[in-house]
């Protein structure tokens, strides 16, 4: 079947008009071209919106107290309370689950009244508590030296960690600030490192202006006691967050009299539940694009086929001849197949290539332009170069389907009758 002298009746019938031949091949030029960019931009999203998070441990909630809507136990509603380091504890014990656990404490805040000085320098900076942990659930870049460890909790060293707009603010230009002292609330901290935010999240301005101390030092210093301001939680890869959660919150709201139905109570923030709604967002987008591309290769997959018919058609006299010198069905089938097939894989694989052109000077544009809010490097796998070539087969048999058994089911008496 796959011979030469067959290949060259399909080049024939192919150019017999060319003109045709370019405008039939184009509707699947165009749609599997729409199908690979529309893939390629949906991944640029998703990519951009995950650089977005980094090296964030998506699978967290953060958790911290409000004020009781219902009256329980003798306790009247509009209750405020506190979580505590018990709290902590109870979550270790209870909740193997639990990857991390951090407690966090916050002192000021971004605008606000000055509480940081040196020498003759003041600024207005957010001072967190926290444990060492924290780092691994919120990327930062460590710039300078190295961030807070468990021997600086447990020693409840006076030590901080600071961001980059904290060193613009209170050193000088090309001043070294590991070892040095900076005054929080009129107390001495020394300096043992500098760090960035590692993504794009949130107030990038607010991060950078960010002192980290020892969550025991912080609470010793500026007497918070055993108060636990809020808490980020981080379960194991295997564990979904937001499975356990109910019953952490269930733990709290007994540790603290807190009524079991009062969901305002325990206020929370799902990292997992929102990275779970934009993964389902782009299964979406994904689907549609396959949809929107396979409705346009449609098209050109249709006009094909009637192509193919008019060309069934002006070759009746030639099919009937084959026929009466013993070509068989199956042969006169094949023929028209391999024609549909032929022209329908080689417009598709000129619009993947187009398609891949378009991607490499697009993604050439953004490292020229440099990072770009929620997009980066638009691409598309392996795979969907592999589907895209089993759609173009799929479609070449389609559209060739209809004019083949139509030529297989002319007599070759009245084939030879046509004028």
């Amino acid at each position: 079947m796959w011979n030469k002298e067959r290949w060259n009746e399909i080049l024939e019938a192919l150019n017999a008009n060319r003109f045709r031949t370019l405008l039939t091949a184009f509707g699947v030029f165009w749609g599997i071209f729409i199908l690979v960019i529309l893939l390629a931009l949906t991944n640029g999203l998703k990519n951009g919106v995950q650089a977005d998070f980094g090296d964030f441990a998506t699978n967290t909630i953060f958790m911290w107290t409000q004020r009781t809507s219902m009256p329980y136990q003798g306790f009247s509603k509009n209750r405020g309370f506190n979580f505590k380091q018990s709290d902590v504890t109870t979550l270790k014990n209870n909740f193997p689950e639990l990857k991390y656990i951090s407690p966090r404490n916050q002192l000021g805040g971004y605008n606000g009244s000055n509480n940081v000085t040196r020498n003759d320098k003041t600024g207005a900076f957010n001072i967190y508590g926290d444990y060492p942990d924290y780092i691994k659930q919120e990327p930062w870049n460590i710039i300078q030296g190295r961030f807070l460890s468990h021997s600086d909790l447990d020693q409840e060293r006076k030590v901080a960690v600071i961001g980059t707009d904290v060193v613009k603010s209170l050193y000088d230009f090309g001043e070294d600030p590991i070892g040095t002292y900076i005054k929080v609330n009129g107390i001495n901290f020394m300096v043992i490192g500098v760090l960035k935010k590692a993504t794009s999240q949130g107030n990038g301005q607010e991060d950078a202006s960010t002192i980290f101390i020892p969550f025991t030092t912080f609470g010793k210093a500026f007497n918070f006691g055993d108060i636990v301001g809020w808490m980020a939680l981080t379960a194991v890869d295997d564990v979904p967050i937001t499975d356990i959660k109910p019953r952490i919150m269930k733990e709290m709201r007994a540790a603290h009299k807190v009524h079991p139905d009062d969901e305002r109570a325990i206020g929370h923030f799902d990292l997992a539940e929102q990275f779970a709604k934009i993964t389902g967002l782009f299964t979406i987008l994904t689907f549609v694009g396959y949809f929107v591309g396979a409705l346009v290769l449609m098209s050109g997959v249709i006009g094909i086929s009637n192509i193919m018919l008019i060309v069934v058609k002006e070759r009746t006299k030639e099919i009937g001849i084959r026929r009466a010198l013993g070509a068989t069905p199956g042969e006169v089938r094949g023929q028209v197949l391999q024609e549909s097939l032929v022209l329908t894989i080689i417009s598709g694989m000129v619009g993947i290539s187009f398609a891949a052109g378009v991607i490499w000077v697009l993604n050439t544009v953004l490292d020229s332009i440099g990072e770009v809010e929620n997009f980066a490097n638009p691409t598309v796998s392996v795979g969907v170069l592999f589907i895209a070539m089993t759609i173009l087969v799929v479609s070449g048999l389609l559209a060739g389907l209809i004019p083949a058994t139509r030529a297989t089911q002319m007599k070759p008496v009245d084939a030879l009758r046509t004028e």
